[in-house]
């Protein structure tokens, strides 16, 4: 594959959040070889004048359902169908400029490896398995009106989550998904929108459950994450050593201190809680959509806190019944937070999430050549990012040329 050289561009730089004028890129293979200000001699490379255009790193979204079928409301579909949407949900993300997703349970390795070995287009991807979850908790998918008890071949079930009571089966659980192949763990530690069976500020397993879960997946050198909303909900997640916090709409200024203190991240998802508080068309129920609007508020405030104190926040959508219109959730964080600060979300920080600082999320050399290419300026203007990847005429994963409109 020859080299590719990007030249007359502006270079968008996440980090310091301005635009440079006057650099050249040169790509080798999946990373970037070089950036230079001023002209890179390059001979037989295939070279792209941009126009002025700026480039950016790929986007990164921190919790992500690629298996869209598995959750509340859904039809029932075999595992076949589920794999052929899940897909198509994955081109769609990459088109939009998400090179890099981190799925928050239902995906598995198969759809990881799909992706490496080329036979899905999509975003460079994380799975989390099966999330793990108590008796009752978000991850049960029965009715509170439902006898039947939970099978235990969880990991033969297409499903977001697995049920696990007590340290010994927490602990099991966590080793079957990191045998699978998880990149990740995902822990219930509150009660959800979506779930039927639980309360919104329901504090899920017990101190020791929670330790044992951090505890099995540090010792596999991985993470945990959380879903959770209250904040005495995830102060008990900080204190188990959880690493990232999914959702976190009800946090408190006491509680956004401790994140910044112990490292925690916060990966908040807003527009998918107003999806869902107007979702009686994608068939969400009455219940599911009380709960939303409930949340509705105190979302914009818990990320108007964590911004204020500092936390570090991540870029996510959760849009699972809407993964096309999770590009609008760049429109929800700006008339809270600044251009640049959900740009820095979107690449930097998401990059730390996923454990890859400086290979993801920033245009350097030896990082992965994750690039798009975009008409505008985004520091300037966020809608360039939104509408479907309209205003990003090429768009690049690990050197490869996905998208390119260029004439």
């Amino acid at each position: 594959m020859a080299d590719i050289h990007l030249h007359n561009l502006a270079l968008l730089d996440p980090v310091e959040g301005v635009l440079k004028t006057g650099h050249e890129i040169l790509i080798s293979g999946k990373h970037i070889k070089s950036v230079e200000k001023g002209s890179i001699n390059v001979p037989g490379a295939q070279s792209f004048d941009l126009k002025g255009r700026t480039v950016m790193p790929g986007l990164i979204d921190c919790h992500v359902h690629i298996n869209r079928s598995i959750l509340p409301p859904s039809p029932i579909m075999l595992p076949s169908l589920m794999t052929a949407h899940a897909g198509a949900t994955l081109n769609g993300m990459l088109m939009r400029g998400f090179t890099t997703v981190r799925d928050a349970g239902g995906a598995d390795a198969g759809h990881r490896q799909a992706i490496e070995k080329g036979l899905f287009v999509g975003p460079r991807l994380f799975v989390s398995g099966r999330a793990i979850s108590q008796t009752g908790g978000h991850g049960d998918p029965r009715s509170p009106s439902d006898l039947i008890a939970p099978c235990d071949c969880v990991h033969l079930e297409a499903g977001l989550g697995r049920i696990a009571d007590g340290v010994p089966e927490v602990r099991k659980a966590v080793r079957d998904e990191i045998r699978l192949g998880a990149n990740q763990i995902k822990v219930m530690a509150g009660g959800g929108i979506a779930s039927q069976a639980d309360f919104i500020d329901q504090l899920q397993y017990s101190q020791e459950e929670l330790e044992a879960i951090v505890d099995e997946a540090t010792r596999s050198r991985t993470y945990a994450m959380a879903h959770v909303f209250v904040a005495e909900g995830i102060q008990r997640c900080i204190r188990a050593g959880v690493r990232t916090i999914e959702h976190g709409y009800f946090l408190d200024e006491k509680t956004a201190q401790m994140m910044v203190d112990t490292g925690t991240y916060l990966s908040i998802n807003l527009l998918t809680v107003q999806v869902i508080a107007n979702g009686k068309s994608l068939g969400y129920t009455d219940e599911s959509v009380s709960k939303a609007k409930e949340v509705l508020e105190r979302g914009s405030k818990a990320y108007e806190i964590a911004l204020h104190k500092g936390v570090k926040t991540a870029f996510a959508t959760d849009l699972s019944r809407a993964p096309e219109r999770m590009s609008e959730e760049f429109l929800v964080r700006a008339d809270i937070s600044s251009n640049t600060e959900i740009i820095r979300s979107a690449t930097v920080v998401g990059a730390e999430v996923v454990r890859m600082e400086g290979l993801i999320g920033v245009i350097k050399p030896n990082a992965f050549a994750d690039l798009l290419v975009i008409d505008g300026n985004p520091l300037d203007d966020i809608r360039v990012l939104t509408e479907e990847g309209a205003h990003m005429p090429m768009i690049i994963k690990e050197g490869a040329i996905y998208k390119n409109l260029l004439a």
